[in-house]
């Protein structure tokens, strides 16, 4: 694949750096923490024969413009609305993992009209039932400790690489990512100003949660929507899409962390390139000899 091209775009208020690759039909890949469209590295390549693939870094991360607003899924979507339309494309796949799911999510309730397809991976939607045995000893520990204001930014200051790495090797089972890769997420949660611009996705999670709940307490999910769970999450996102979404697939990625686009790129993509083309069975699964889902 060509190098992605990198573009900065204004949108719904600050500005976005951005990697759009391929030519096709529109695929939007949306990020998580401690991430940035770097995530999608093997993605892109894996996708940009048939499809132009669009990877924000989201508000607030990466080299994005620095914001410590913002950070709820609602306005993160309108961003995401916001981008395609600047970039001219009126229907998209939308793929999100992590701190994107929410988002992905809620644009595809808003707008139904401008999502083709919906990819969601390794994340909870708000408060939805349906997660209680993946909550049942808490949520995880840096939910806490990112949502109280001006803590971990300072906590942090100077051991940046030290956090990031942790992340980066709980979320491949150890494995790690590429050194140009992991180096490139280092740079961009060093410094107070980014970690308290990141921390904003957490800090707004009960305003997310919040409109998770208005958008499915009157309407349905309509939009063919593939859930992919690994480790930890599983099968918990499956569960809280069941009741509301009227065409799920479910999708479970044996042997694999939380960083599934650069844990298990492969088997990704193996799933994705026939959900995007509209041929995946109902229910499927990637699974190794010898192991079981995580």
């Amino acid at each position: 694949m060509p190098v992605p091209e990198i573009r900065r775009i204004p949108v719904n208020g600050t500005d976005l750096n951005v990697a759009v690759a391929g030519e096709g039909p529109a695929v939007l890949l949306l990020h998580g923490f401690p991430h940035t469209w770097q995530l999608w590295t093997d993605v892109m390549a894996g996708l940009a024969d048939r499809y132009r693939v669009i990877a924000p870094d989201q508000r607030g991360f990466g080299a994005s413009t620095r914001t410590a607003s913002g950070g709820d899924a609602g306005t993160l979507a309108d961003d995401a609305a916001a981008l395609l339309a600047a970039l001219g494309e009126t229907t998209a796949a939308v793929v999100g993992i992590d701190a994107g799911t929410p988002p992905a999510f809620l644009l595809a309730m808003r707008r139904p009209g401008l999502v083709r397809r919906l990819v969601l991976m390794e994340s909870l939607i708000g408060r939805l039932p349906g997660a209680e045995d993946f909550l049942a000893g808490g949520p995880p520990w840096w939910f806490g400790f990112h949502a109280v204001p001006g803590l971990a930014e300072t906590v942090l200051q100077g051991a940046e690489d030290r956090y990031v790495d942790w992340f980066l090797d709980a979320g491949t089972l150890g494995a790690g990512v590429r050194p140009g890769i992991r180096d490139a997420f280092v740079q961009a949660y060093t410094g107070r100003e980014a970690l308290h611009s990141a921390f904003a996705y957490y800090r707004a999670l009960p305003e997310s949660a919040a409109q998770i709940e208005r958008a499915v307490s009157g309407d349905r999910l309509t939009v063919p929507t593939l859930a992919v769970g690994s480790h930890p999450v599983g099968g918990a996102l499956a569960r809280q899409l069941r009741p509301f979404a009227d065409d799920l697939t479910e999708h479970l990625v044996a042997d694999c962390g939380h960083i599934i686009p650069l844990h298990r790129p492969a088997e990704l993509l193996a799933v994705l390139r026939p959900f995007l083309a509209g041929h995946l069975p109902r229910t499927a699964a990637v699974r190794r000899p010898g192991t079981v889902p995580g």
